[in-house]
């Protein structure tokens, strides 16, 4: 068709229009869509065979070489899959959009013929007298309507035609214009389209190949991207991926990682395959830039990306690549073990100056994994995900920074935190699975926020909260899980455990004097009203949860510097072992089995 239409000035006509073969399309489309697919198996032999064949067995020079070579390869294949998925997806959308308009066309023609008019090859409309005149009362002269393809760009004139038939004609040929306009315009996009999409030198994953996905998610969007469901529930969506052909769903996850790998309540398995095709995506983008805030993001995903890819160490569970994405602070959603076959699952929400950056790549990743890690030693049937889908406040002031976050982000996060729960909820194999909430630091008043809204958060069963500020409620029944279902863990040199109750207290800004830390370490500890920033002290006896042991952790001030390591090593098996292994047994479903400590 290309060669026929160019655009506003398009030589095709209504008759080459009918004629159209969009099955040919679709052939062409399925063909590009079975080189996707093998190039997708070849990488994943590659790297799931392969790879770790080669590491395990063979050391040195050549070996190492012949890695690189590889992950090399599995990156071309990679680069083949996608390209090829784009290929495939733009043809479907371009014969989407041919058959839509081909059906316009042929009841404009079916209405022609059933009034006994004539469509000339110009597309303009023959009709027949009809009427009556008003002077010799003979039928008014039949004539000719020419179609007008933008009827909104044509100012009406006021007059009528007296022979009703020039109404119907005018009607018909506004329709085949229209039809034949919106394809020739659609023919000229889809080609521009076709001819950008060409190997880059090296089949490598630059920035171009996000812009080449972008302008088919454009032009497909009447295709697909309207069919999927954002405003539906986990469950609906859950249905509607179920409902789809294999073919629409390679399709999907082609032209929309970032979306279908985001969709709570599609399966894990999907969402996992998704984004580590999106997360290649978004590094090409990221470098391609030059601010700090990009280099921060890629940094972030190059690390993410190495562990991926890493051999797991015997006994570590499988990672799963949940959700990622470059919005706000960044957003990366890491399960160790599978959430979906799972009897127990667990997702932990990190707070305060949270983003996507090494120290979350590193160390949030290494929570999740301590934790799953040593649950699984209870129950194998174990996953661990840690949730960064949220901007928590950031701030350069450290600690001092809770005194002034609001509570804003942790509505906004609950919100989100809710819906990832619900899905994961509807997603899982087992009738009936164990599930449990983390909330560290803001985290947790991010957590507090989530069983405030509706009946509490779909599914889960357990609520563990540590490094708390406070979380919303002043009740541990209030979470909606049972007073006895909430386990609080507060390190006696937490500071963010200690700090004061609005009420009572006026906290200034810390600056980095070692005497303004001290002051503030010292006038939050000596509060003594049982209030902290957010509500009532989790770890006191009138809030009614279960508090476990946590190691003290060192002091504020120690070393000769001032340090808030004591806020940070909750999850830490070998810092914090009392701690980590209470948190390890809640979410391993024995959460009975845990050793309280006195309440505050």
């Amino acid at each position: 068709m290309s060669g026929r239409s160019g655009g506003a000035g398009s030589a095709l006509t209504w008759s080459a229009l009918r004629e159209v073969k969009c099955a040919e399309l679709e052939q062409a489309a399925d063909g590009w869509g079975r080189v996707s697919n093998r190039a997708d198996a070849v990488r994943d032999r590659i790297e799931g065979e392969l790879l770790p064949g080669l590491r395990d067995t063979q050391k040195g020079e050549a070996p190492d070489a012949a890695v690189r070579g590889l992950r090399r390869l599995g990156t071309n294949f990679q680069y083949i899959y996608t390209e090829c998925g784009l290929l495939r997806t733009t043809l479907n959308s371009l014969a989407h959009e041919i058959k839509t308009q081909q059906r316009v066309l042929q009841g404009a023609l079916d209405d022609a013929a059933a009034l006994r008019f004539t469509v000339q090859a110009d597309g303009s409309v023959t009709y027949p007298a009809a009427g009556e005149g008003l002077v010799d009362g003979k039928p008014l002269a039949g004539g000719t309507a020419s179609g007008v393809p933008n009827p909104g760009m044509v100012p009406p004139t006021g007059l009528v035609a007296p022979n009703p038939n020039a109404g119907k004609a005018q009607d018909i040929a506004d329709r085949v214009a229209q039809a034949v306009r919106a394809a020739a315009d659609a023919d000229w996009r889809y080609a521009r389209i076709l001819r950008s999409l060409k190997a880059h030198e090296g089949l490598g994953v630059p920035v171009a190949t996000w812009t080449d996905a972008a302008a088919v998610r454009d032009a497909a969007r009447g295709y697909l991207k309207d069919a999927i469901p954002h405003d539906a529930s986990p469950a609906e969506r859950k249905a509607w991926w179920a409902g789809l052909t294999d073919e629409q769903r390679e399709e999907y996850l082609a032209v929309y990682p970032d979306q279908i790998g985001n969709l709570d309540g599609i399966p894990a398995l999907v969402r996992d395959a998704a984004n580590r095709d999106n997360l290649q995506l978004l590094m090409g983008k990221l470098e391609g830039r030059d601010d700090a805030d990009s280099a921060t993001k890629l940094a972030a995903l190059r690390e993410i990306d190495r562990q991926l890819r890493a051999v797991p160490e015997v006994g570590d569970p499988p990672m799963y690549l949940v959700g990622i994405g470059d919005q706000g602070n960044g957003r990366a959603i890491v399960s160790y073990g599978n959430p979906d076959t799972s009897r127990n699952v667990a997702a932990y929400v990190p707070g305060l100056n949270t983003s996507l950056d090494e120290e979350f790549a590193e160390g949030d990743l290494k929570r999740a994994r301590d934790t799953a890690v040593a649950a699984r030693e209870i129950d194998d049937s174990t996953a661990a995900i840690v949730w960064l889908g949220y901007d928590a406040p950031q701030s350069p002031d450290g600690m001092s920074s809770l005194a002034v976050a609001g509570t804003e982000r942790a509505e906004v996060g609950g919100r989100a935190f809710r819906g990832f729960m619900s899905g994961l909820n509807v997603s899982n194999d087992h009738s009936d699975p164990h599930m449990t909430a983390i909330g560290h630091s803001y985290g947790s008043r991010t957590v507090g926020a989530a069983t405030q809204q509706g009946e509490g958060i779909p599914g889960v069963d357990d609520i563990v909260l540590v490094g708390s500020p406070g979380i919303g409620v002043d009740r541990a029944e209030d979470l909606k899980v049972g007073r006895d279902h909430v386990f609080v863990g507060a390190a006696e040199n937490d500071v963010v455990t200690h700090l004061p109750s609005m009420k009572n207290a006026l906290i200034a800004a810390a600056g980095s004097a070692l005497g303004e830390a001290g002051s503030l370490a010292v006038d939050a500890v000596h509060q003594g009203d049982g209030g902290l920033w957010f509500g009532e002290d989790p770890a006191s006896e009138e809030f009614g949860a279960r508090r476990f042991a946590a190691d003290p952790g060192p002091p504020l001030i120690g070393l000769g510097r001032p340090t808030i390591d004591a806020h940070s090593q909750y999850f830490d098996p070998k810092l914090d072992s009392a701690s980590a292994d209470s948190i390890a047994m809640v979410v391993a479903g024995n959460g009975h089995k845990v050793k309280q400590e006195s309440a505050r």
